[in-house]
């Protein structure tokens, strides 16, 4: 799949941040159809607002991903528009910070694996099966993170969320190239901290900057378009990986936790709320 023109594009958590740039971006090569989704129906109109010179026709459906119901009458209500994604964004995402045994069991921990780990399964199974069915080019983009391949004081939710992600994200990709349905290609996303205000306060560890937006959607819309398996951000993540990896977990502590500061990087965490 080289451009995203004539195709139906569906976006989680489009109201703002990433979720509205990936809409733009759609709108830009020419999708026929962008759907957007998210909980805050003002923030759907204000994404709204932005595409509308572009000439794609824009659905707007306010759908909380946490609620399974939600979704599934979100999916039929698009089938009955005749309207099928080909490419879904599995962009939506929360994350709240603070020692794990202070965290509220459902307002915390429930909510964050829901929203992060559970949402992009639903939605993803909700459209598949259709575009197996289709046979046309099809393309998911489950946006994960950094947190998923390394542990980390203070998010430690978060980070067991974007694990569960990147372990069935690619297991999904697996899958469907084992079934035989390589028209549907998954690109599984691991960014470290972007400049969206999501994280807030946080601080990128040494060799890895806080990331614009921009660059981040960019990067990882041409990987999802190309099929490409995993896209991690900068290439610092590499490289924490692969240390991670060969030593052994004390001399990593020392090395990522003290020298590179990964351990340190929620310390100042405000978020959007800060």
């Amino acid at each position: 799949m080289k451009a995203a023109a004539r195709q139906t594009v569906l976006i989680t958590g489009a109201g703002m941040g990433m979720g509205r740039l990936y809409a733009q971006r759609a709108a830009s090569e020419g999708a026929a159809t962008v759907v957007l989704w998210d909980i805050n129906p003002d923030a759907l109109a204000a994404t709204r607002e932005t595409l509308a010179a572009s000439g794609t026709t824009v659905i707007e459906q306010v759908v909380d991903v946490s609620k399974l119901d939600q979704i599934e009458q979100a999916a039929a209500d698009l089938a009955a528009q005749g309207a099928h994604p080909d490419i879904i964004i599995n962009n939506a995402g929360v994350v709240r910070s603070g020692w794990f045994w202070q965290q509220d069991p459902q307002r915390d921990t429930e909510f964050t694996m829901t929203i992060n780990a559970l949402a992009p399964m639903q939605v993803t199974r909700a459209f598949l099966p259709g575009m197996i069915e289709r046979g046309r080019e099809a393309r998911i983009l489950n946006v994960a993170s950094a947190a998923g391949t390394l542990s980390n004081p203070r998010m430690a939710v978060y980070a067991g969320s974007k694990w569960a992600v990147i372990g069935w994200s690619d297991s999904v990709r697996l899958e469907l190239v084992k079934a035989g349905h390589r028209h549907v290609k998954v690109t599984t996303f691991a960014p470290s901290y972007i400049d969206t205000g999501m994280f807030s306060g946080a601080r990128g560890p040494v060799l890895t900057p806080i990331m614009k937006p921009e660059f981040a959607v960019d990067r990882a819309w041409r990987a999802m378009l190309a099929g490409k398996p995993l896209l991690y951000l900068p290439w610092s993540v590499n490289l924490s990986k692969l240390l991670r990896g060969i030593l052994p977990t004390r001399a990593w502590d020392t090395i990522g936790g003290k020298w590179f500061g990964v351990y340190r990087s929620m310390d100042e965490f405000r978020g959007r709320g800060g």
